[in-house]
């Protein structure tokens, strides 16, 4: 079973390592077949975007993983600002975690049950190995280039904001359910309950970027 687990989770790396566009959509289709989408998922969302505030506002589209760059970046934000004399409730910063940065959004049981740091290849800077767990959540001495930089939670409690986009979650724990022979409908809702408390679920990345502009947020791309 454990061989049988390995195998599978091997074959679910090479089919993100080789970009299958055509497995990507036989993988997908059942998942997005719903016309309307997810009420309460929609509903918390626009509620969320309520929380935007201050006269400086930004939004980093974070697709990729770029060793953690999009919270660097809010972080010297906040810092910038308040040496310019703003209090951090005189402004927001939102991240916006899509494609391939959304295990970003992920608590770190996941990080272990699911092999994210290889799937998407997010090395921990102290091991050089696949991490293990998520990096920029609390980070650790050496998960940033330099100490003293903010993770997601400090962030967070400093009012930025955190969203990760739900067409992504589905689409690859879809991609993990069939690799790893286990149910579709299971692993997304791992997935979703697996979400970090100070991230919220978005309909789609691309989304809540616009929504975010129309918040007068500039925008700042993010991936590298």
């Amino acid at each position: 079973m454990k061989n049988s687990l390995m195998n599978s989770r091997r074959k679910f790396i090479g089919t993100l390592a080789t970009g299958a566009t055509a497995g990507l959509s036989a993988i997908s289709s059942p998942l997005l077949a719903g016309k309307q989408m997810d009420a309460k998922v929609l509903n918390d969302a626009d509620d969320w975007f309520e929380g935007v505030k201050g006269e400086q506002r930004v939004v980093y589209d974070a697709p990729e993983p770029h060793a953690g760059f999009p919270f660097i970046w809010s972080w010297v934000f906040y810092q910038t600002n308040n040496q310019t004399g703003l209090s951090d409730d005189e402004m927001t910063a939102m991240v916006v975690l899509r494609h391939n940065a959304i295990p970003f959004a992920l608590k770190d049981q996941l990080w272990e049950k699911y092999p994210l740091g290889e799937i998407f290849n997010i090395v921990d800077n102290n091991t050089g190995a696949p991490s293990k767990r998520n990096p920029f959540f609390i980070p650790k001495d050496g998960d940033y280039p330099m100490p003293g930089i903010d993770g997601i939670k400090q962030l967070h409690n400093r009012g930025a904001m955190f969203c990760v986009c739900d067409m992504a979650l589905k689409v690859y724990s879809g991609m993990a359910a069939q690799q790893l022979e286990m149910d579709p409908e299971e692993v997304k809702a791992d997935w979703t309950n697996g979400v970090l408390p100070e991230v919220q679920i978005v309909p789609s990345g691309v989304w809540a970027l616009s929504r975010a502009q129309k918040k007068d947020c500039a925008y700042i791309y993010a991936g590298g």
